[in-house]
């Protein structure tokens, strides 16, 4: 799809080539994409002056002054289109409205020069002699009443009333001639009312005819003089608005020197392209200064000058330069992608200087303008980097001991909470213990939060998975869960680890406690409530498939002794306790 910017290009080439429809379509396209850009609709007001349409292009010069007042250029459009709707008095005002924002303009003082000849040009001695109550006077005139009721010459005398102007086109017309005679205050009875009537003249429009007093012929000549002169200035006009015309067509539309200044400003940017490619930056540098001086107002050449800089590791400059990129592109409505693009580089300089917290905050301003994968990912690993180095400045061992101690103090006195602050504060400081992970986890179960106090049992064994203490806190969750047979296999792991015996008495009761758990629960279910819940769990349905468990269990009803061998094997063992807790096996 294209941008705004591509369709005003494409509109600006179809002007230059003489296609105005093509180059109101494009400008139209691109006003729909971009709205409030001034420059679009100043160029379709153009366009639409060269097709004619002069109430469309008055429709688009207003809008160009309402969106950017202090644009000479959009008072230059307005007094254009009022030119060529013949409101010449408007047209001047605007002109010189547009003066007082640029006064030494040369195009609007051009225009203005010519409205004011427009303007002095258009006044004549017969103007005013078909103002006022035309028809009354026509009416009570007995050799002119007659023509009120001939229709083609009333439209002649409506227009000329209308515009004095017109009065050129029908001096061949006896019945106006006539008119004009007894408006001027001289007799009309010279005059053949028959002939009138039939629309043929008596003379012509240069002879009088016979017998025609002196004062007459006198008029008649101020009238042919005045007629002359009226065809030369209908001439000059013709050919002041042929020229007008051919001015609007070489005018570019504004954008059209622009376009063969960006060209060259492009041509500056594809050397310093390859230049940087390269990396010869102090060529790449040299360009790109030299399209910025060519055209000021296009980011594309910022961007390309911030990208140099930071190649060379000069961050502070490429911020400088992509700041003034963003600045420059927010005034002339460049994309949005542009923009963005301005930002994440800012923020990728911040971050190789190391400000983690402006990189952040440019990656964001980024995302705001265009949302990308890759601005996402940078600003994500500048949080990460960021939290990282907060946290590695953050830890101090000496601190995680003092407020584990603390921890342990007022776990003593069953101050739960409490313990769990101290307890994670000292995490914070120091990470990497396992102690302070088990005593939490011993927090988050007295105050029944086991999942909270599963996590940091698990988290504990992944940093020391020798930490017999962890075990048992795991395994006492699990009882409390009701989870016995789970609780047995940690119990087990925990005899496994317990290398020194320091724990063993305190394993092998909690082992009891499963054991005496699981029979109780066994005794206390039914054979339908030990089936039910069999079929609900798939461990205890793949162990009785098992066709190896078939053999043990048949042995085990046969000859109750079996079990103490077959419970030597841990395998055998484990599956032995999951169909006890599932009440499936019960121990006499």
């Amino acid at each position: 799809m294209s941008t705004a910017e591509e369709l005003k290009a494409l509109g600006n080439k179809a002007f230059s080539s003489g296609d105005y429809q093509d180059a109101i379509k494009q400008f139209s396209a691109a006003i729909e994409l971009d709205p409030e850009n001034h420059v679009l609709y100043s160029n379709r007001s153009g366009a639409y002056a060269a097709i004619k349409d002069y109430e469309a292009a008055l429709s688009d010069s207003d809008k160009t002054i309402s969106l950017k007042p202090d644009w000479p250029k959009g008072y230059g459009r307005k007094g254009a289109a009022l030119h060529g709707l013949g409101d010449y008095e408007a047209a001047k005002n605007a002109y010189e409205l547009g003066l007082t924002y640029d006064s030494s303009n040369p195009q609007l003082k051009k225009s203005l020069a010519d409205i004011e000849n427009v303007i002095s040009s258009e006044s004549s001695p017969f103007d005013n002699l078909f103002k006022g109550d035309i028809l009354s006077k026509i009416a009570s005139n007995p050799k002119l009443s007659s023509l009120l009721s001939q229709p083609d010459f009333m439209d002649k005398v409506l227009e000329i009333q209308k515009d004095p102007k017109a009065l050129g086109k029908y001096s061949n017309d006896p019945r106006i001639m006539n008119l004009m005679i007894a408006l001027m205050g001289l007799d009309a009875n010279m005059f053949n009312a028959d002939e009138l009537n039939d629309q043929k003249p008596s003379f012509n429009s240069t002879q009088p005819p016979p017998n025609v007093p002196d004062e007459f012929v006198n008029k008649q000549g101020e009238f042919n003089s005045y007629k002359q002169k009226h065809e030369e200035e209908m001439n000059k006009l013709y050919e002041s608005a042929r020229e007008k015309e051919k001015e609007l067509e070489s005018v570019i539309l504004e954008d059209s020197e622009e376009q063969k200044t960006l060209k060259l400003a492009e041509e500056q940017k594809a050397l310093g392209n390859a230049a940087y490619k390269k990396k010869d930056f102090e060529e790449a540098l040299s360009h790109y200064d030299k399209a910025i001086e060519l055209c000021d107002t296009e980011i594309t050449f910022y961007n390309n000058k911030s990208a140099v800089y930071f190649e060379m590791g000069d961050f502070d400059k490429c911020i400088e330069i992509a700041e003034k990129a963003a600045d420059i592109g927010r005034e002339n409505r460049a994309d949005y992608k542009l923009i963005a693009k301005s930002f994440v580089r800012i923020g990728s300089a911040y971050q190789k200087k190391g400000d983690l917290v402006n990189a952040i905050k440019f990656f964001n301003k980024s995302l705001a303008e265009h949302r990308t994968a890759d601005s996402l990912n940078k600003l994500k690993a500048a949080e990460k980097e960021l939290k990282k180095r907060e946290e590695e400045a953050y830890l101090d061992e000496n601190k995680a001991n003092e407020a584990r101690e603390r921890g342990n103090a007022l776990f003593k006195q069953s101050k739960f909470p409490e313990a769990i602050k101290e307890y994670t504060e000292s995490i914070k400081r120091n990470p990497k213990d396992p102690r302070c992970y088990s005593n939490r986890a011993a927090c988050y179960t007295k105050l029944m939060a086991l999942p909270e106090a599963l996590k940091d049992v698990e988290t504990c064994l992944e940093i020391d998975p020798t930490f017999v203490k962890a075990y048992l806190r795991k395994a006492a969750i699990q009882f409390i869960k009701r989870e016995y047979s789970e609780a047995m296999e940690t119990c087990n792991v925990a005899l496994d680890k317990d290398t020194e015996n320091k724990h063993t008495n305190e394993i092998q009761q909690q082992i009891s406690k499963c054991y005496n758990a699981i029979q109780q629960s066994s005794q206390s279910m039914t054979s339908e409530e030990a089936i039910k819940r069999a079929q609900s769990d798939p461990e205890v349905q793949r162990i009785i498939n098992d066709p190896s468990m078939q053999v043990i269990l048949q042995q085990m009803q046969s000859d109750p002794r079996a079990i103490q061998e077959h419970l030597k094997n841990p395998t055998v063992a484990k599956n032995l306790r999951k169909l006890m807790a599932a009440g499936i096996v019960r121990m006499a």
